[in-house]
Order: C-alpha cells, then sequence, then structure tokens
C-alpha cells in the first residue's frame, strides 16, 4: 500500500521526468477531448456512476472508458473512487454546456481532429512564418471555416461562444459603459457580447457590424438578451469600409487574427466614421513580459498557424495603435485571459 503522506513529500521529479511531462501532455489532452465528446460531465451530473453504467450510457466499451476516465482523474478532470466509481470535480463541471462557465465547446474545437491536424505542421510554421493551415487545407482558415468546412465552422462558433461566457462578465465588470448612447460591435459575431452590455446598460443602443453568413445566427442571440430592438444590424467588410457612428466601438478576438498592416487598414476604416470623443476598445489577451506565464503566450501559436496573426505586447499595441491614428489611452486587465485596450483619436 502507498504510504498517500510519503507520497505527498516526494521530493520534485527530476529534470527528464518534468520534460516528459510536457511532452506528453497532449495524453491528457486527447482523453479530455474524448470526454467532452462523450458528455461524461452531464452523465456524471446528478451523481457518481460506474465506469460500466457510464459505457452502457455513452454506448462505449466498458473497460476502455474505465481506462479513459482513470488518466482523466489522474488531472483532475474528474475524481475517481472505489470500485471504478467516478465523479465530477470543479474542472469537469464546467464540461457540462448549461454551466455558467462552460468549455465544452471550446475544449472540442481545440481538439477536433481537423484543428488538431494543424499542429502537426508547426514546424512548417516555425520555419517559413506561413500559416500552417493553408498548407494543410489549401485555403485561408475563415474561407474554410465559413465555405468548404461549415460543419467545422460551426464548431469554431460554439466555441466562441462557450469562450465568451467566460470573458464577457469579466469584460462588464472592468469597462464602465455608462454615458455611451451608441456601442458598436464590430464584427462581432452573433451578438453575444453587444447583447450583455445592452442588457446592463438599458439606456443605451447598439450596433452589430458583420458579415452576412455569421450575422445569420445573431437575431436569436439578441432576442435572447432582451435587445434586439435596440440595435441595428449592418452587414459589410472591415477591410472595405465601416460605415458606423458610435461613442464606443468595441473589436474583440479581432486583431489578433492579422499582421499590423491589415489591421491598420481595420482600425483606419474605424476612425474614418467615429466621431470625436469615440474610444475604441480592442479586447485581446496582451502578453506579459519574459518569464511571466499566460495563456496568450500559447494562443499566440494558434494564431500563427491558422489566421496568420499574432497576440501582442502592450508596446506592439501601443505601436500598432500610433501607425493606425490612434493614441492609447490605458489598458485594462480583466479577471480573465483579455485585456482592454483603450485608444482614442491621436
Amino acid at each position: 500500500m502507498i504510504d498517500q503522506h510519503s507520497a505527498a513529500a516526494m521530493p520534485e521529479p527530476p529534470p527528464g521526468a518534468q520534460l516528459l511531462r510536457i511532452g506528453t501532455a497532449f495524453f491528457g489532452s486527447a482523453a479530455l477531448y474524448v470526454a467532452a465528446k462523450l458528455d461524461i460531465a452531464e452523465h456524471l451530473a446528478t451523481g457518481r456512476k460506474t465506469a460500466s453504467e457510464l459505457a452502457e450510457l455513452t454506448c462505449t466499451d466498458a473497460g476502455a472508458l474505465y481506462r479513459l476516465l482513470r488518466a482523466s482523474a489522474m488531472t483532475g478532470v474528474f475524481s475517481e473512487l472505489e470500485n471504478q466509481t467516478f465523479a465530477n470535480t470543479p474542472l469537469s463541471e464546467t464540461l457540462r454546456d448549461s454551466a455558467r462557465d462552460t468549455t465544452r465547446q471550446l475544449v472540442i474545437w481545440m481538439l477536433e481532429e481537423p484543428h488538431w491536424r494543424v499542429y502537426g505542421e508547426l514546424l512548417y510554421s516555425v520555419q517559413t512564418g506561413k500559416t500552417a493551415w493553408d498548407r494543410v487545407y489549401g485555403e485561408p482558415v475563415f474561407e474554410s471555416l465559413f465555405g468548404s468546412q461549415r460543419e467545422l465552422g460551426e464548431t469554431f462558433n460554439r466555441a466562441m461562444t462557450s469562450y465568451s461566457l467566460q470573458t464577457i462578465p469579466a469584460i462588464l465588470a472592468a469597462y464602465d459603459f455608462s454615458g455611451a448612447e451608441t456601442v458598436a460591435d464590430i464584427a462581432g459575431g452573433h451578438g453575444h457580447l453587444l447583447g450583455a452590455v445592452l442588457k446592463k446598460y438599458a439606456d443605451a443602443k447598439g450596433v452589430l457590424f458583420e458579415v452576412p453568413p455569421v450575422m445569420a445566427g445573431a437575431p436569436a442571440m439578441l432576442d435572447s438578451y432582451g435587445v434586439r430592438d435596440r440595435i441595428e444590424l449592418i452587414h459589410g467588410d472591415f477591410c472595405d469600409e465601416i460605415p458606423v457612428r458610435a461613442d464606443i466601438y468595441m473589436i474583440k478576438h479581432i486583431i489578433h487574427d492579422w499582421d499590423d498592416d491589415k489591421c491598420e487598414v481595420i482600425l483606419r476604416n474605424i476612425r474614418k466614421s467615429m466621431p470625436e470623443g469615440a474610444r475604441v476598445l480592442i479586447i485581446d489577451a496582451v502578453v506579459p513580459g519574459p518569464g511571466e506565464q499566460h495563456f496568450s503566450k500559447f494562443l499566440d501559436l494558434e494564431m500563427l498557424m491558422l489566421p496568420g496573426g499574432r497576440e501582442r505586447t502592450a508596446e506592439e499595441f501601443e505601436s500598432l495603435l500610433d501607425k493606425s491614428g490612434f493614441k492609447l489611452n490605458r489598458i485594462i486587465a480583466t479577471p480573465s485571459p483579455v485585456s482592454i485596450v483603450e485608444a482614442v483619436k491621436a
């Protein structure tokens, strides 16, 4: 029998063992993906179950499922009890679609095979600086998601909605939108963020600017917030023009998708229409200094391989804004991976 007290007091593993953990971390990712696809956390929502009971519910092999859940429990995703019985943990509770801070759809998107395949070409992106997605699929990522691979695009949209459930409360807690008569969300997807802002600030009106294929999902989302009657929907391409006048322009998870040249085009198109005194809020991760741990440093690899963009440091945001005719006003951290980069006309 293992002495748990002694095990807890064991010294840190040697460097080779620690590196091996990093090198095999994808084992845990793969197991997490399968658990999410099988909706294991939802099946455990009513209480603990054995691997055999879960196998019957998910139409899987009981022995194989037990092995997967045992491995997942080792990383804290589930709790393993006696007699091959499992229960949810605070981590796995977020794998339920009904959870307030659900991660299930985001996990599925990140680990779906068509997305996972691109990571096999990371070396290509590092050697060339080019996007691995284009190498694998022969076209840019957003052309795939909104065109040739629409089913995968729906997975992506659900993932972004899932991610928004974590970031939007943090944004609303960190930024005061009061006093703004009109709030615009540029390339705002289905209007999740805009709907949340207008629900909290009942006197404000909104504008959602998006391409037609994505905009199709907006009315239902805005209805769910009860703000549809206060929002104008405008279709367009932000690289052509952004004919929107507002007091606050939000642009969330967009600037990080592109290189500086394209971002300058987007920001200058906003600037052409914005009135004096208006503010632009770039809502993205801000990469911290050397040695500091932050999700943005991994997410930056996603930007390198898929759209060809980048996560930026505070200094890089300031430089980009300066080249685009703006002045960095301030950067507001939020209790989430994103910050709010506030800018005004220079």
